[in-house]
């Protein structure tokens, strides 16, 4: 908001320590971040645990002549979309700096929304579960279907190294036999060590988030305190590419000491460092009474500009710095407004941006998919033309036979029984009179 507020008069920014800065003259703003430390992740960082982990991969290397350029980590992590909704994003990274196209996982029963993939890069998949959560069907299918043929083309030598978790999709036969197929050497780290070892814990999922977050908030400041699925589809590949720069996934493979091979990097990160946090700065009690506050609202300024009056007025001598700090006051109350005004105007442009979102969200087709594995957008959009052929096939009715054309029936005559003698009509019959 500071740098918006600059950019109006003119190309400027804030410094790289505005933020430090700030903070430091106005030590009432102090924040401060706190984080749990679990006691299972306590237990796994043994220096023993971790260098059998660390003695692994060198193995692995050394045995199966795995060069750098083909080491791949994937994972999972959930994303809290709205108050009920979460989703699962899995996403894997290379070791130079690339990252592969993302995979969700809705919670769904049987059904895909076509409208769902309007937003989404074409070589991303959506794949739905009971749950939410990844199973062994949809870890073996990532792996086959978008793993292995991704992967293929970009690798430099024989073997490619992926690094997981314990996660029991990663676990079973079938995905393990799958991996020595395709020349694929899985590599499980030690349980709750991830935020040791994994690149995509240690720099890529906090920072994803983050970013995710940002972008969800702006859109809750605008009224919207909801997020359903075709939002989340909007605004998480927005976030994916402001976090999963090429030297950020670099710098997750060097911080858990995996490329270039540095287990160091890990064990100088086991010993746990307690710090006495330094008491903030007090301000001086002659700062705050020195001078009179800025005025807040009209009856403040009022009252200064009342006071400023009497002190013209009375013509002391001692009134000229007085009336000079009230000025210096009010063109700061004057520049507040200007700035509360620009911040309005910018909040009143994004407003009427999301509304209009908002429509275009509304108009997106919600047909239905039925799909049992995960899907492109491509994909989806040839299987619902698939299916309108085949509705319009059976519905289209058969050729009408041509009849033959046929004269228009005669009316029969009206007689009675005694009109007829012998075969020959009676004109003058009293009962054809009658009736």
């Amino acid at each position: 908001m500071a740098d918006y507020l600059l950019s109006q008069r003119g190309n400027q920014q804030v410094g790289e320590n505005w933020v430090y800065n700030l903070v430091k003259r106005r030590p009432e703003i102090e924040s401060k971040f706190s984080q749990k430390y679990n006691y299972e992740r306590a237990k796994c960082e043994d220096p023993k645990i971790i260098q059998e982990y660390f003695d692994r991969v060198r193995e692995a290397i050394l045995e199966y002549g795995i060069l750098p350029e083909d080491i791949y980590n994937f994972d999972e992590t959930g994303f809290a979309m709205g108050l009920c909704a979460t989703a699962k994003v899995i996403t894997g990274i290379n070791s130079i700096g690339w990252a592969l196209p993302s995979y969700i996982i809705f919670k769904a029963k049987k059904y895909t929304r076509l409208g769902w993939f309007e937003d989404l890069p074409d070589d991303w998949k959506i794949n739905i579960s009971d749950n939410g959560w990844t199973i062994d069907k949809i870890g073996l299918e990532w792996l086959k279907s978008h793993f292995i043929p991704l992967t293929d083309g970009r690798t430099l030598g024989k073997y490619r190294m992926l690094i997981l978790d314990g996660h029991g999709s990663h676990l079973t036969a079938e995905f393990d036999r799958t991996c020595t197929e395709n020349n694929i050497i899985p590599v499980c780290m030690p349980p709750h060590s991830s935020h040791l070892l994994q690149p995509l814990d240690v720099g890529c999922f906090a920072v994803l988030k983050r970013h995710y977050g940002q972008l969800v908030e702006q859109r809750m400041r605008l009224g919207f305190n909801h997020i359903d699925k075709i939002d989340f589809l909007t605004t998480f590949p927005k976030a994916r590419t402001m976090a999963y720069k090429a030297q950020t996934v670099r710098n997750s493979f060097i911080a858990t000491g995996l490329v270039p091979f540095n287990p160091d990097r890990v064990y100088q990160q086991l010993t746990v460092r307690l710090k006495t946090p330094t008491p903030p700065l007090s301000r001086s009690s002659d700062t705050q009474s020195s001078c009179l506050q800025t005025p807040q609202n009209p009856r403040q300024f009022k009252r200064q500009m009342t006071t400023m009056k009497k002190r013209i007025s009375r013509h002391t001598r001692s009134s000229s710095e007085a009336i000079g700090e009230v000025f210096t006051r009010a063109s700061k109350v004057y520049e507040m407004s200007i700035n509360k005004l620009t911040i309005a105007q910018k909040e009143l442009h994004d407003l009427r941006a999301a509304h209009e979102r908002e429509k275009q969200k509304r108009q997106r087709s919600k047909q239905q998919i039925s799909y049992e594995q995960g899907i492109t957008r491509e994909e989806a959009q040839a299987l619902v033309q698939a299916q309108i052929e085949a509705s319009q096939a059976v519905t289209t009715a058969p050729a009408e036979l041509e009849l033959p054309v046929s004269h228009p029936p005669v009316r029969r005559q009206f007689r009675c029984s005694g009109c007829v003698v012998a075969g020959h009509k009676i004109t003058g019959c009293p009962n054809r009179i009658r009736n």
